[in-house]
Order: structure tokens, then sequence, then C-alpha cells
């Protein structure tokens, strides 16, 4: 189903139902949540999702598992066309689906069942072509790896305000304990909590999500030369490093 509202097939009688749409660069989703689990899939462009709970990145040929229930905000960046699957709840249980947001890798395979998936009528035949592709759609979506394109915010209101605005301003360069300072904690109380609420140092922390915003960029053609000066790196190896170093791949190979 193409250009349509899922809300219209959440009761559908079917395990996994699927819609296809276009956004223009720039467009946005408000808050909102769906009864069933959502693998959100941009097969070009760039999508943004923001929850309570961070922030995910969902580059070309990456998709974005979102279980039931949870409100997420959606931004696009560059015309994107989305491929997404709604899966019910206990459909995703049995598949093994996390009960936490996760970006994930997009098989060849899982590419070409989307794809076949949003032409299918909602009410497909179980038995036949349609029940097929979707059963195979499920069980490729739970053996695909997770990828590290998300930024943890933290429960703390002081700490969870400094993120979103590093998240907007990402080349800011403030120092730690100059941001400290700034929301009244001292350095080492930052630093302990801030790990213990998001998994992770604040210098990884800032680091991966620098990656998120030079991925949105480089998706929209920029260059790598540019995009690291702009993010502070000392040199474009500097930035390919860091790049590679987190997603596994140079800036080169990874929109292929």
């Amino acid at each position: 189903m193409r250009n349509t509202r899922v809300d219209l097939y959440e009761d559908t009688p079917r395990d996994v139902v699927a819609t296809g749409n276009e956004y223009p660069d720039g467009g946005s989703l408000p808050p909102h949540s769906h009864r069933r689990g959502q693998l959100l899939y941009a097969s070009n462009g760039v999508v943004a999702v923001f929850t309570q709970q961070g922030s995910w990145l969902v580059p070309p040929r990456r998709a974005l598992w979102i279980p039931a229930g949870v409100q997420h905000e959606v931004r696009m960046n560059g015309d994107v066309s989305t491929r997404s699957a709604y899966v019910r709840d206990d459909a995703a249980t049995a598949a093994g689906l996390p009960a936490h947001c996760r970006v994930i890798a997009v098989s060849p395979l899982l590419h070409a069942l989307l794809t076949e998936a949003v032409d299918l009528p909602a009410c497909y035949d179980l038995d036949g072509r349609g029940g097929q592709i979707m059963r195979l759609l499920l069980s490729e979506v739970a053996t695909m790896p997770a990828l590290p394109l998300n930024a943890p915010l933290p429960v703390d209101a002081r700490l969870a305000r400094l993120c979103r605005t590093l998240l907007e301003h990402p080349q800011r360069e403030d120092d730690l304990d100059t941001m400290a300072s700034r929301i009244g904690m001292s350095r080492r109380h930052f630093t302990r909590l801030f790990r213990s609420e998001t998994g992770m140092s604040f210098t990884a922390w800032r680091q991966q999500a620098s990656l998120m915003t030079a991925l949105t960029r480089l998706g929209q053609g920029e260059s790598v030369t540019r995009v690291a000066a702009d993010l502070g790196y000392a040199s474009s190896s500097a930035f390919t490093a860091a790049f590679k170093k987190i997603l596994g791949a140079p800036p080169s190979r990874y929109f292929l």
C-alpha cells in the first residue's frame, strides 16, 4: 500500500502490513506512536527519529525497529522514500524482535521483500505469495545485525538538555569542564552520572553524535573534507578513521 496512513490498517487481521510513502526534504512527522511495531526503512534519503530515550539515524539501506507504543518524531533529510512494515506485538515477540529501538542492516533480500511488500493489499492471501513474502520478511528482519546509529539520552533533565543542544549543534567546542560547570555539576559527578544513565562515556557519546550528524550531511552529498572540517577533525583521514572504527566502513563505501 502506497502513500497511505497505517492507522487505517492497524486492525487488519494480518501479522504484518506494509506501506510506502514519499516525503520532501525537510518534511517531518510530529510525535506519534503505533499499536504495531514498525520497521522504518529509508530506501533513499536519511531519516532521523527522536524518542524520550534517545535519537536514531536511518541512512539508506538501513532500517529502524520501533516497538509498539513507543512515541517518536521523524524528520527527513533529503527527499525520502520509506518502506515500512508494521508488525503485531505478539508476532514481533514470537519472532524475537527487541523491546527497544534498534537500527539494523538491510540485506539485499530484505530490501527486495520490503519493496514487494508495499505493493501487496492489506488483506493479502495468507497461503499465497503475499503470505510467503511477509513470513520471510519477518524472519529476515530477526537475523539482521544491529548497528551503532543511536545517541541515548540521559534521564537527568540537565544532562538531557545538554545532549539535545549538542545533537542540534555538534560543532560546539566547549570542553567537558565548561559544560559540567554550566549545568551546575563537578566534572566527576558529570562523568559518573552520564555513564550510569547512558551506558557510555561522554566522550564516546559525543563522537557518536558527531558521526550521526556526519551521516546526515554525507547522505545529502556533502564532501568528506567539508564535513570533517566542520565537525572539528584535524584531517579527512582522521575523520575517516573514526567513521570506520564505529560504523565498520569508510564513508566512500558506507552509502553503496
